[in-house]
């Protein structure tokens, strides 16, 4: 099948509509694919996988309604149609015949029961905020003051609906292939975020025992865990082609091995000597040599990639007032155009916005952000005015995970805070990023934080929405404005792309004036291959396409 869109057709109904591409498996680089990647930070549920481990091997397992080109276009999978006559109540068909991995029938239940409990508080799912748009998600996920003692991601306690619904009103299943989902209030892209790993169906025998699932997943994707033992924590999983599956992402290979390596500078060297096939991302100590290194196996390129470090507002001199001068302080006491020249080598760019110039919308003009560039003497009297309210003592840190390659960009921009402002400024390791993500959602961080961003799918809205929504999965550090939440839900009701993106400006110009993050640059794919391997391509998220890979 081709690429798809969102149409309106002839009968005034907004369409999504395609068929299901063949499940013949290639015989073609018949071999298993040697990958780079990181432990999961958590079981591997489709609705708790909010890190960019867990997610490369839940794309790799499961197949949703749609999936995206390399491009960022979607393509359907299950679905035959999404369609809508007023983008607010969508039917969803779904092709016939596809299967799990254990035989089973992949059905509209498959869906609706995997989205309930994905939404449902109780559980506990990290992406539960990706249905809070449909009808009856504020009835089985509430977050008000309640004695229950469960807080959600700004330290708030929970208050459990009474009584608690375990399946959101919003999603009806009307027969095995058809369902139909009622949103809040219209969604003209919807469709658009169905690709994203939340919206993964799962097989019945799932909500039999949901933690043992998560450890050896049974899924309907173009691979499959290679037995019991697959997941091998802190060294690797072995994946193997499903020979059912029956979608668009057929693999041209045997399998897909990914090694959790303890640093990039050890993937590197693994690519070099042939041990490894492919490379998502190259350390800082190879920045200067991977074009000479793989003169013909390298990419280096645009990606939905944002890189920041967040201040938490739980920390003294960081919130009101103070907080404010101190954000805006430190954000223009960093000098991003000689650190993305000299640490990335033309690697990364410095950034204007919130979100990527790889997605449509993208602004570079926004008002306020003059705030994103250097100016030393401004970073001063700013700082300046802050300790008139309250003075500042102590270490300014910026917490990282050791085993990605941030080391080197740390220490030079806590060093261009330490030099302009004339504070103790260090960088702060964490030895996994499990590690690191642990104190970020315990509240308990000294300091800044390393916070990327990989996109889930290609919007501005999920660059904004996960990290700085109130209550949002993704926002640990606990940012809440009112102005920025109404923007955003306005944008999300838009009645055309260009309402949108204007009312999502709007937003981006609420954060920098607030800076929950203090933005830095935006990363481009930076990958290199063995010459194992052939038609290597990596995708609009950086990830490569592994099911496209051929073993030489």
């Amino acid at each position: 099948m081709g690429i798809v869109a969102i149409a309106l057709a002839s009968t005034g109904a907004l369409v999504l509509s395609g068929c299901a591409g063949g499940g013949e498996k290639s015989a073609e680089g018949s071999a298993i694919i040697i990958a780079n990647g990181s432990e999961p930070q958590m079981s591997l549920i489709p609705t708790n996988t909010t890190e960019a481990g867990g997610g490369k091997i839940i794309t790799s397992i499961f197949a949703g309604l749609v999936s995206y080109s390399a491009a960022g276009a979607i393509e359907n999978e299950v679905a035959e149609s999404i369609e809508s006559d007023d983008a607010t109540t969508w039917t969803v068909t779904l092709n016939d015949g596809w299967t799990f991995s254990n035989d089973e029938p992949v059905t509209a239940s498959s869906f609706v029961d995997a989205w309930n409990y994905g939404a449902l508080v109780t559980n506990a799912q990290g992406s539960s905020y990706f249905f809070d748009n449909i009808v009856g998600y504020s009835d089985v996920a509430n977050t008000k003051d309640d004695p229950t003692g469960a807080v959600d991601a700004t330290g708030a306690v929970i208050q459990l609906p009474d009584p608690l619904a375990e399946t959101m009103s919003g999603l009806t299943v009307v027969d095995d292939t058809t369902f139909t989902v009622q949103l809040s209030g219209a969604e003209a892209d919807w469709p658009l975020r169905l690709g994203y790993s939340a919206y993964s169906p799962l097989p019945a025998v799932a909500f039999e025992d949901m933690d043992a699932f998560g450890q050896n997943p049974i899924g309907n994707g173009p691979y499959e865990l290679a037995g019991a033992d697959a997941w091998q924590h802190d060294v690797q999983i072995e994946l193997v082609t499903n020979p059912d599956y029956a979608g668009v992402r057929t693999p041209k290979n045997d399998g897909l091995t990914i090694v959790f390596y303890a640093s990039f500078d050890a993937a590197y060297a693994a690519v070099q000597g042939g041990d490894l096939d492919v490379l998502d991302q190259i350390p800082e100590s190879a920045l200067a040599s991977y074009e000479s290194d793989f003169p013909d196996t390298f990419v280096n390129e645009p990606a939905a990639v944002f890189q920041a470090f967040n201040m938490p507002y739980y920390l003294e001199h960081w919130s009101g007032d103070e907080g404010k001068l101190r954000r805006a302080a430190v954000s223009m006491a960093i000098d991003r155009a000689e650190i993305t020249d000299v640490v990335f080598q033309g690697t990364r760019t410095p950034a204007t916005d919130f979100t990527s110039p790889v997605i449509d919308g993208y602004s570079d003009s926004l008002k306020g952000s003059e705030v994103l560039e250097y100016n030393p003497e401004e970073a001063v009297a700013l700082w300046a005015e802050a300790d008139a309210i309250s003075p500042y003592t102590g270490t300014f840190d910026i917490a990282y995970n050791a085993d990605g390659p941030h080391q080197v960009w740390v220490d030079a921009v806590v060093n261009s805070v330490k030099n302009t402002l004339g504070i103790d400024a260090v960088g702060k390791p964490y030895p996994t990023f499990a590690a690191s993500l642990d104190d970020r959602e315990a509240s308990t961080l000294t300091g800044g934080t390393r916070a990327g961003w990989l996109a889930d799918y290609p919007s501005l809205y999920n660059f904004l929405a996960p990290l700085y929504q109130t209550g949002a999965g993704s926002n640990y550090e606990g940012y809440s404005s009112e102005e920025f939440d109404t923007l955003l839900t306005e944008g999300a009701a838009a009645s055309s792309v260009e309402e949108a993106t204007a009312k999502y400006v709007e937003a981006q110009e609420v954060l920098l004036q607030d800076l929950p993050t203090i933005p830095l640059w935006y990363q481009n794919t930076s990958g290199v291959w063995s010459d194992n391997v052939s038609n290597v391509d990596y995708g609009w998220d950086s990830v490569p396409l592994y099911y496209a890979i051929t073993k030489n």
